[in-house]
Parts: structure tokens; C-alpha cells; sequence
């Protein structure tokens, strides 16, 4: 397994990034890393060589940049290279922190769709309060507006992924809505509930409200872009200031406050371990040729390991190709159908 990364993306790299795949490296020795960046920086942080290579070139992608404008005159920067990597087969994958709609047109431009993928999502694993379970959601923002055969396909892109790398057996799709009840929401979530219910590969549970997703309603959620990526930033949000207010309040109270803190310590460390999304990996942009992985801009090497070892599992279960074999079908299913349906209407005439 080969996988690219933009070693100088995000926020502290290329420290963070290199000292994450140092991190990687000892329990994936069978993964070649191809670390893309400034070599003599890289190299400060790279405590072993084995199956890495470095690709030096000084042109990256800033934050700043406006990315499709970036990704067609940026041809050297770090994630261009990386994404071409892939491209020419290479890389089996692509991994980076930095420049999230850069990474997108990467992806889109470079690397490519499945055919039968009309637009790639944008999927996070977030957190539920009951377990550690947490589930999959998309799409956050990979597309502002979406049409109810892009939500089907997040579905099916959804349910792969869930079954493939996290391992849950028939997973559940909600559909998320303004109400549970089947006639509520707007016309795109109608159109689209009605057909998810006539998916019969899906196990489509219905509507679910957004009060519901961190108690594990549904494995897998779909929406479209503009609302994904608003419930996701509303939840983000939520978990630190929620952290931020409780910690304000045992320092406001004073030593009773402080020594209420030090006995609930490990409770206190499990309940922010459980709102950390990124103990599940990175954000994936489905429905590309190959996996295409973004992780958090500030993201520290803890994050950047539990990445790769997300990126190993979705190679090591052949989730790509599979998914590329079932759009196939589904579109040479289409075909005939829509060929049946004109002779038909021949026949009729």
C-alpha cells in the first residue's frame, strides 16, 4: 500500500504531519509513505526511513489561496503532486490537513469521480453520546446544493463505508428532516425519502431530527451540503464551548469546585474523549476514484495516525473498487431499463 501526503498542509506542519506518520509507521510497516514537501524540513522529523520517500518541491497550497485557481497554477505545490500521484497510479491514496476546498478540487479534477457518481460528498464519523459507536454523516459540504439522487447516492457511498470500514453489519440510513413524520420537510428531502424507500439494498430507517444524532438514531445520515456543514460546525461548537463553560465553572468555584474536578477527573477525560471526532480519522471525500482524506488543519501526530489507520482499512477492504463495481451495475441497470421503457413505448404506440 502506497499512500501520498501533503506534508505541508495544515496548520503545524510538516512536524505534525511527519511525527504522525512516524507514529503510523510502527504498526504499518507494509505502507509505503510518500511525504510531499520542502525535503529538508520534512526530514527534521523523520526518525525513520524505511518505506518513506520524500518528493521535495517548494510550491504549497495556503490556506489563503483560492482553490481551483490554486490546483490549475500551483502544478509543483505539495498536494498537487501527491493528487497525481494517485492520478498515474503511483499512490493508492491521498492524505492532507491543509487547504479543505483545494483537496476537494484535487480530487474532483485530478484523481476523478466513479463514473455513476454524479457529485462526491464530503463524510465525517462524529460522535454519540451512548457509545463509541459514532456515525457517518455526509454531505458536509462538499456541495451547497443537491439534488435527491445526489442524497441516494450518499446513502449507498454511506452504507459502504459504514459496513466496510467501521464494520457494522446492515447499516441503518436516516434521512435527516425538520420532523420524523414521512410528509414533512422540503421538496428535496420528500423526492429523496421516497426514493431511499424503494432502495430495497438499503436498510432506510426514515426521517431523523437533528436532536436525535448524537444518541445514535442512525448509523449512517444523509443530507445535502449547505445543512451538513451547518449541524457540523453547530455541533463542533457545542462540544467547546460546552467544555469551555464547565471548565470556567470549577475554577469560578473556588477550591470545593477544584477538588470536585480532581475526583471526577477520569470522568472528565472520558466525557471530552467522547466528543473528539477526530479519534475516528479524517473527512473522506466520497465517490472518487480513490480515497481522498482531510483531516482538521490543526490536527496534532495522534490524529494523523488514527488517519492512516482509517485509510489502511478502507484499502485493505477493497471499499473503492467494490464501490466501483456496484455503480457500474447500477448504471448498466439504468441502461437497459431506460432502453426496455422506449420499446415499450413503441410497442404502445
Amino acid at each position: 500500500m502506497r499512500i501520498a501526503v501533503d506534508a505541508m498542509g495544515g496548520d503545524h506542519a510538516p512536524q505534525a504531519i511527519v511525527e504522525g506518520v512516524m507514529l503510523a509507521k510502527k504498526d504499518f510497516p507494509m505502507i509505503e509513505f510518500q511525504l510531499y514537501g520542502k525535503e529538508s524540513e520534512i526530514r527534521k522529523y523523520v526518525t525513520d526511513e524505511t518505506n518513506v520517500k520524500i518528493i521535495h518541491t517548494d510550491e504549497k497550497i495556503y490556506s489563503e489561496d483560492e482553490p481551483v485557481k490554486a490546483i490549475r497554477k500551483k502544478k509543483q505545490a505539495s498536494m498537487v503532486l501527491a493528487a497525481q500521484a494517485v492520478k498515474e497510479g503511483r499512490a493508492d491514496a491521498i492524505f492532507s490537513a491543509g487547504n479543505t476546498g483545494a483537496l476537494l478540487a484535487a480530487g474532483l479534477f485530478i484523481i476523478g469521480r466513479i463514473k455513476g457518481v454524479d457529485r462526491p460528498g464530503l463524510m465525517s464519523t462524529l460522535p454519540v453520546m451512548t457509545s463509541d459507536a459514532g456515525f457517518d454523516m455526509l454531505d458536509l459540504g462538499a456541495n451547497a446544493e443537491n439534488k435527491p439522487e445526489h442524497l441516494v447516492q450518499y446513502a449507498i457511498l454511506g452504507s459502504f463505508y459504514a459496513s466496510h470500514v467501521r464494520g457494522i453489519k446492515n447499516p441503518r440510513i436516516g434521512l435527516l428532516n425538520n420532523g420524523t413524520e414521512e410528509t414533512k420537510g422540503s421538496e428535496l428531502t420528500k423526492k429523496t425519502y421516497e426514493l431511499l424507500k424503494a432502495e430495497s439494498d438499503l436498510n432506510f430507517i426514515g426521517n431523523v431530527e437533528a436532536r436525535e444524532l448524537l444518541n445514535g438514531v442512525a448509523d449512517v445520515v444523509v443530507t445535502d451540503g449547505f445543512t451538513g456543514n451547518a449541524v457540523l460546525k453547530t455541533i463542533e461548537g457545542t462540544a467547546l464551548n460546552l467544555m469551555a463553560v464547565l471548565k470556567d465553572s470549577i475554577l469560578d468555584a473556588g477550591l470545593k469546585g477544584k477538588l470536585g474536578a480532581l475526583l471526577l477527573k477520569d470522568s472528565l477525560r472520558g466525557l471530552k474523549g467522547k466528543m473528539d471526532y477526530a479519534k475516528y480519522g479524517g473527512a473522506v471525500l466520497f465517490g472518487l476514484k480513490a480515497p481522498v482524506i482531510k483531516t482538521h488543519g490543526a490536527t496534532g501526530p495522534e490524529a494523523v495516525a488514527q488517519t492512516i489507520r482509517q485509510i489502511y482499512t478502507m484499502l485493505d477492504s477493497h471499499m473503492v473498487e467494490e464501490l466501483v463495481a456496484q455503480f457500474e451495475e447500477k448504471k448498466k441497470q439504468e441502461g437497459a431499463f431506460s432502453i426496455n421503457e422506449k420499446l415499450q413505448k413503441k410497442v404502445d404506440k
